[in-house]
Parts: structure tokens; C-alpha cells; sequence
């Protein structure tokens, strides 16, 4: 019989009998908090704070929740396959680690545990243009395994054109840029212990290292570190960018380019026509805008506008298997787990990180298969109550 991710919880259940029990918990809701006693706390408030007072990271789960899985039985379930296509990428699970910057600040393997964790589990990789570790460093660390590069939209060409050449020499097969990210939200956590990592280097690896930013600068990093982050500052955000501007980054990626932080079906639209490979439905987990909505509730909406054109990903408020489940039925091909994993990082390193992929792809695996499928393809909108099946 093929191995599946559920059996997971037989492997557990067979470490009970000589008295082994999981480090961290099952239910991946829990790990938050657990990472705010572990962490200080001006690192916790950095990865679980929201914009506002939070209602859009509580409205993204809100959404989630309110979508009920309508199970069907009698259904031979017996043998699975979870794995995808997506943007051309054959895939284990619908599933990829999104992009987190500065995980210095929650352990000090950062980066590379994470990323290695993704490789040893098969998962995509996104690294965040903030890393605390360059982008060079962290590809090494996943030898041949499937990553993807997130792209801040810096206002100096020069840089981003190197981050790309810099990302596709390294072996980053997909552009993933974020758009929802001109300028950073109002966050209180943050702002009440005026904790901004970037102000004290750290989350800077990948500009710091890189010839065309440091070509801006009047003296190198290490003899001037006040000046080369005031000049990073200046570049890391442009409210200026419009959709014309996609063209520059069509013009130097010749790999798939997939938009970050889409909610309405215009700008799906508008990314469809601009040549782009797809978009992720996304609010940023709730950190920029305060009072917006929840990203499952604008997911089915974006598929209906340019699911024929673009391929349709998901994150924001993702904390369970039922939750990726949850997001296939409403269109998305595949979904990217956010702060579970960071937690897991915080926790135990590289190991915390694969403890909350595997709990999670055992749990939908589960979900799946008590819901009556087999394959992530047969989950469509007439599996959630209210839904028609297309």
C-alpha cells in the first residue's frame, strides 16, 4: 500500500507504546501560544501582530470558519494522491511555505531550517526578500529541492534587477511579488516597542549583499551600518509602482510571475492582462490593512473572474488541513502556511518546521479522505455546505 501523509498519526500512535510522545502539539492553533511564552516580546508581537486592533487577521479566520465541509460516503478512499501541478511545478501536496522575512529574530538557523524543513518534506520554499540570510546561502542549504523567491518591489531598478538575476542564478524557479506592501501598515504591537527589525539590520541579508545596493552607499555595510539601512529605508517600499510598471519584471523573469496580496477579481483581471502567471489571494495575514476583509472571502470571487487565465493561489488565516481543504473548494490550486510554521521555528527549529507541514498534510490528507476523495482535483464548492459542485 503507498504511503500516506496521514500516516503520520500511526507513527505517533506506534511511539506512544515505548513512551514517546510529540514535542510540540498536534493542533497547530496552539502553537502561537506557546511561541509568544518562548519568544521576547518584541519578536513575538513582530510575527503575531496584526494591522489595526486585528480584526483582519480575526475576519480572515472568521472565513474559513464559516465555510462547513459537507462530507460524502461510501467512497473508495483507500488509495490517495495529493500531489499537484502548479505553474508547471509537479508538487507533493497543494502546499508551499510562504514568505516570512527576518526569521532570525524567532531562532538562529533562520532561514535555512525552514527552507531545509520544506526541501526534506518535499514543499515549496518561498523566501522572503527580507531574509535574515542571503538568498545564495539559503538555496545551498535546500540543494535541488523546489523554491521560489518573494520580491519586494524596491524603488532603485538596479537592485531589482539584480535580486532577479541574483534569484534565478540561485535556482528560484518562481518570481512571487508582493504587491499589498508599499508602505508598511499600522501596527501597534510593533509601534508600542518601536520594534522595527529592518532599523537594526537584521531582515536586510539579502540587500546588504547584494554589488547594486551596495553601489549606493558612500562607505561599505560594516563601516557605516546607520547609513546603509537608512538607504535601505529609502528603497524597500514604492507607493509610486503602477501596473504598467509589471512590465520591467516581465522583461527580467523569464519563469512564472505570480502576484501577492489580490482581493478583488479587477486586479486579477488587470494581472491576468499584464502577463502575469497568477495571483495569490492574500491580505498580508491581516498586517496591512485594518478593517478589511477576509481573504477566503475573496477567494471564489478572483477564481470566477480569471480562473481560465491565471493560476489561483491562497493564504491568510490557513492554520489547519480542513482549512487547505477548505481553500481547494473554493478554487485555489494550492495554499501557502504562514505564521504555523514560524511558530514551529520558534519552537524547534528545523525539526518544529516539520512537525507543523507533516500535522498539517496528515490532517487534510484525513479531510480528504472522510470527505470522500481521493484527489486534491475533485474538491470543488459542492463540497462545502451551500456550494454547487461545478
Amino acid at each position: 500500500m503507498a504511503k500516506h501523509w496521514a500516516d503520520f498519526q500511526y507513527e505517533i500512535y506506534l511511539g506512544g507504546m515505548g513512551g514517546a510522545v510529540p514535542r510540540l502539539p498536534m493542533d497547530l492553533t496552539r502553537l502561537e501560544e506557546l511561541a509568544e511564552h518562548r519568544l521576547d516580546a518584541g519578536p513575538a508581537g513582530y510575527v503575531a501582530g496584526s494591522a489595526g486592533n486585528g480584526s483582519t487577521a480575526r475576519a480572515n479566520r472568521e472565513a474559513l470558519e464559516r465555510h462547513r465541509i459537507v462530507p460524502r460516503l461510501l467512497r473508495d478512499v483507500g488509495e490517495r494522491d495529493l500531489s499537484v501541478e502548479v505553474l508547471g511545478r509537479a508538487l507533493p501536496a497543494p502546499v508551499a511555505l510562504a514568505p516570512v522575512g527576518v526569521l532570525s529574530i524567532v531562532h538562529p538557523e533562520a532561514e535555512p531550517a525552514a527552507a531545509r524543513a520544506a526541501a526534506a518534506q518535499g514543499v515549496p520554499y518561498i523566501l522572503s526578500s527580507a531574509s535574515s540570510t542571503p538568498m545564495e546561502q539559503v538555496a545551498e542549504a535546500m540543494g535541488d529541492a523546489e523554491r521560489w523567491f518573494q520580491l519586494y518591489w524596491a524603488k532603485d531598478r538596479e537592485v531589482t534587477r539584480s535580486f532577479l538575476e541574483r534569484a534565478k542564478g540561485a535556482g528560484y524557479s518562481v518570481l512571487v511579488v508582493t504587491l499589498d506592501t508599499p508602505l508598511l501598515g499600522w501596527r501597534p504591537r510593533d509601534l508600542e516597542r518601536a520594534y522595527l527589525p529592518f532599523l537594526h539590520g537584521v531582515g536586510t541579508a539579502n540587500y546588504f549583499s547584494d554589488p547594486a545596493f551596495r553601489a549606493g552607499l558612500d562607505k561599505p555595510v560594516h563601516e557605516d551600518p546607520n547609513a546603509a539601512v537608512l538607504h535601505f529605508a529609502g528603497m524597500f517600499g514604492d507607493p509610486g509602482k503602477t501596473w504598467p510598471d509589471l512590465a520591467f519584471l516581465r522583461e527580467h523573469w523569464d519563469g512564472p510571475i505570480v502576484l501577492k496580496g489580490v482581493l478583488h477579481p479587477d486586479d486579477a483581471r488587470l494581472a491576468a492582462d499584464a502577463g502575469m502567471d497568477g495571483v495569490v489571494v492574500s491580505n498580508h495575514g491581516g498586517r496591512q490593512v485594518a478593517g478589511g476583509v477576509g481573504a477566503a472571502d475573496a477567494l471564489a470571487d478572483v477564481v470566477r473572474a480569471v480562473g481560465d487565465r491565471l493560476t489561483v493561489l491562497f493564504d491568510s488565516g490557513v492554520r489547519t488541513g480542513d482549512d487547505v481543504f477548505k481553500a481547494l473548494a473554493l478554487g485555489a490550486s494550492a495554499v501557502l502556511l504562514g505564521r504555523p510554521y514560524v511558530y514551529g521555528l520558534a519552537l524547534d527549529g528545523q525539526a518544529g518546521v516539520e512537525h507543523v507541514v507533516r500535522c498539517l498534510l496528515a490532517e487534510f490528507d484525513l479531510t480528504l479522505a472522510l470527505s470522500g476523495h481521493r484527489a486534491p482535483g475533485s474538491v470543488d464548492a459542492g463540497c462545502l455546505a451551500g456550494g454547487t459542485s461545478s
